[in-house]
């Protein structure tokens, strides 16, 4: 069976603040780690009263410090807000702190709106220059055979996996060009996932790092006992979407009984489209639709996002996720073998 590992973005619910969302992170990968996922993700977001986790080489070095196997990442670092050379030492550090357990995913927008990017940027160069970027970060990871002036320190001669992530063709086509794993934000911006997929899988060229194509589809993932309640949880990250793009983004809220009594029908389609890559309810209709993606997108990993305003029920959720994948798993066995006599 595939692997499941989880993205993270340290949400600050309602009432609380970003010190108990961090320690809830740390928490909730612990709990991933002992139910055998395979890597722990935190994106990097700016000016989001709702998400802790901008100081994503922080979080993750603080994530990393708490656990003792799980592969611990970025899901990922926004390129244009840095230099590649800071971030090559960022992530040169924490390689040497924990290493082989470190992974270096890269997005090419600013995970802000537009004034907060331009207050991150400063004189950088923005977006454009993204695939000379990601070329230099590579270069400081090189070993010291070139006699280059400027080196990571820590960071040159350092084996830490870089990927690519994307919500549009673009990484795809970067991702296929430098022979980089690529991991798709389907969970909040699935539709040009599948022609993405396709772009990567026909133009991958084999690299140092990658012999083959390696994609992995970003999926919401909210399970409880019975589909009701997995239904009223989700409906605090559709508030967040709502909240969002009415630019009045807030913490997260509390789930609600019934979403469609606040908002409009215009509203709720537009985040009915954005979240669709969901699979939200029992187990047994989560495996369902688990099954479907990874049928359809044939993912080699899948990587959860489980925003739940409540941490017990964030990590119950997790664990319902984890008997789906067992069940996904005894399934394509039972399948095989079928196949085989």
């Amino acid at each position: 069976m595939i692997p499941f590992s989880i993205l993270d973005l340290s949400p600050i619910v309602a009432g609380n603040t970003a010190t108990q969302a961090l320690r809830n992170t740390l928490n909730l990968a612990q709990h991933a780690e002992q139910l055998g996922y395979n890597r722990y993700w935190l994106a990097e977001h700016h000016n989001m009263p709702g998400v802790a986790s901008a100081a994503t080489s922080v979080v993750i070095g603080y994530v990393a410090g708490g656990t003792k196997t799980i592969r611990v990442g970025s899901g990922g670092i926004m390129l244009p807000n840095h230099s590649p050379l800071v971030i090559a030492e960022q992530f040169g550090t924490l390689e040497s702190l924990y290493p082989g357990r470190i992974d270096l995913g890269l997005g090419r927008a600013p995970g802000s709106d537009q004034a907060t990017a331009r207050a991150l940027h400063r004189n950088t160069t923005g977006p454009d220059t993204f695939p000379q970027d990601v070329v230099e970060l590579q270069q400081y990871f090189q070993p010291d055979e070139t006699n280059q002036f400027i080196q990571a320190v820590p960071g040159t001669g350092l084996n830490i996996p870089i990927w690519i992530l994307g919500s549009s063709l673009f990484g795809a086509q970067l991702a296929a060009m430098l022979g980089l794993p690529y991991a798709f934000a389907s969970h909040f911006a699935p539709n040009d996932l599948m022609q993405a997929l396709a772009v990567y899988r026909a133009r991958f060229k084999p690299s140092e790092q990658l012999e083959k194509p390696y994609a992995m589809v970003a999926v919401n993932v909210i399970a409880a006992d019975t589909d009701q309640e997995a239904e009223r949880l989700f409906t605090s990250v559709q508030q967040q979407f709502l909240y969002i793009r009415s630019g009045r983004a807030r913490q997260m809220q509390p789930p609600i009984d019934d979403i469609r009594s606040n908002w409009s029908e215009y509203e709720l389609a537009g985040v009915d489209q954005a979240l669709r890559f969901s699979a939200v309810g029992s187990p047994k209709t989560v495996q369902r639709k688990l099954a479907t993606i990874i049928e359809q997108t044939q993912a080699d990993e899948l990587i959860v996002s489980a925003p739940i305003f409540d941490h017990e029920a964030r990590k119950y959720s997790l664990t319902l996720t984890t008997q789906v994948r067992n069940a996904l798993a005894a399934q394509e066995s039972d399948a095989n073998l079928i196949h085989n006599v």
